[in-house]
């Protein structure tokens, strides 16, 4: 389980300029500029409050299914990488696909690139969240360790552009710096109402949950499930 930055500091880097957490790579001939915390201020100074992007709720499966999970996680989390990998796959055989359980994914950053992640799975829309999430999470051994920001960048938008994301589009999305400011508040309320202090973590129809083997969830989800009925 890995611990996240407490939301007070996440929310002072953000104010001071981001340093670690929101700096970006300088535009290459051959790559991309990401959206980094001046852009981000930037963008959101000249915004109403009216004009804030909406941020979308991912949820896998039937939205009237009487059991949710509500999941935190980040994309640079190795644990939440196993839990996608691994466990996940069984819950939606057995409890998402039989209209039994939904899942709502909601982002949590601890560090630049788990942020540059949600902004290209983010970038497809609810159709392709979660497809992209699972390319993601299936090559995080890898894209993590590309040896620099620039590298980090240009191997997380191959992933997108692999989904079917056009590049126009995926630049786009990459350079949104209203988007990353309103992603980075809803990040914070959400973890400090849930009291989220690591990921990946879960709320099962309001009660907290830390990580677990698939056996320990579907003893969880079976009891959510018949109270429920």
């Amino acid at each position: 389980m890995t611990r996240i930055l407490p939301v007070a500091a996440l929310a002072t880097a953000f104010a001071l300029g981001g340093g670690w957490l929101l700096e970006a790579p300088r535009v290459t001939p051959t790559g991309i500029a990401l959206p980094g915390a001046a852009a981000a201020q930037e963008a959101s100074s000249e915004a109403s409050s009216d004009e804030a992007p909406e941020i979308i709720e991912m949820v896998k499966g039937d939205a009237d299914a009487p059991v949710e999970i509500v999941e935190y996680a980040s994309f640079t989390c190795p644990h939440c990488a196993r839990f996608s990998n691994e466990v996940l796959p069984q819950i939606e055989e057995n409890y998402i696909k039989t209209g039994k359980v939904k899942l709502v994914y909601r982002d949590v950053y601890f560090d630049k690139y788990g942020m540059w992640a949600a902004m290209v799975a983010r970038c497809g829309g609810p159709e392709k969240f979660f497809g992209i999430s699972d390319m993601i999470y299936e090559t995080q051994s890898s894209w993590v360790k590309a040896g620099s920001d620039q590298g980090i960048a240009d191997e997380l938008r191959k992933i997108g552009l692999m989904a079917g994301i056009g590049k126009e589009k995926l630049d786009a999305c990459m350079n949104d710096g209203a988007k990353l400011k309103a992603l980075v508040e809803w990040y914070q309320e959400n973890a400090t109402r849930d009291d989220i202090s690591a990921t990946p973590s879960f709320i099962i129809d309001g009660k907290p949950y830390s990580n677990m083997s698939y056996d320990d969830f579907a003893e969880v989800l079976d009891e959510h499930y018949e109270a429920a009925q």
